[in-house]
């Protein structure tokens, strides 16, 4: 499914920090520098006639509760057009580094409200993309157990909810075999380097047509 973005749209980035990516700690940069910001630029020269915006709100450390605390105010209230979310991995990382489990049901049952509340309140297209893991260590690989439910979630709520999704999982880990490594792609199996940001973004532009 191809995202309608009209010369007009609000584009809304949402997420942890893969999302932020730094623009929490950098005014400068209120998109911060990770794929939310390359795939403005890419929409931005592919046309630069439209008067598109783009606001993120990623921040860094969210789970998928902590986003759902914030939504109202940070996505339903911005009225926008489009709406972009990665939440997930954090909520299998804690369980990891931390002893700190959030269960599959409320990771599901968190994501399912907040999709309803954009759509109760608007009409905005909904792009949804997997957490991912792009394993680095031995001892990540048993995140998986994990993590793996709660892609499988994500693509069950883009289903019910007519949403757009980017398969990211399947395509970073296949990203990092091409580049030679998974630090290549995400130096700590998590957070991605400048050239899986922009494996991000081109997949995410590629959503909207361009």
């Amino acid at each position: 499914m191809t995202i309608s973005l009209h010369a007009s749209a609000t584009v809304l980035f949402q997420g942890d920090s893969i999302t932020d990516a730094g623009r929490t700690i950098d005014p400068g940069h209120p998109l911060g520098r990770g794929y939310a910001r390359l795939a403005a630029d890419l929409v931005r020269i592919a046309r630069p006639e439209s008067d598109i915006t783009f606001i993120n709100r990623g921040i860094s450390g969210d789970r998928t509760s902590d986003l759902r605390a914030r939504w109202r105010e940070d996505a339903v209230d911005l009225e926008p057009d489009v709406v972009s979310v990665l939440i997930g991995v954090n909520d299998t990382w804690r369980r990891y580094d931390s002893g700190d489990v959030t269960s599959l049901s409320s990771y599901e049952d968190d994501y399912r409200t907040m999709l309803t509340q954009i759509r109760e309140g608007s009409d905005a297209q909904l792009i949804l993309v997997e957490p991912f893991l792009v394993p680095v260590t031995a001892e990540q690989w048993a995140w998986r157990e994990d993590l793996d439910p709660r892609i499988h979630a994500v693509r069950r709520l883009s289903e019910e909810f007519d949403a757009t999704l980017l398969a990211a999982d399947g395509l970073l880990n296949q990203a990092a075999r091409t580049a030679g490594g998974a630090e290549y792609i995400a130096g700590d199996g998590v957070h991605p380097t400048p050239l899986g940001h922009a494996v991000l973004a081109e997949a995410w532009t590629a959503l909207v047509g361009l």
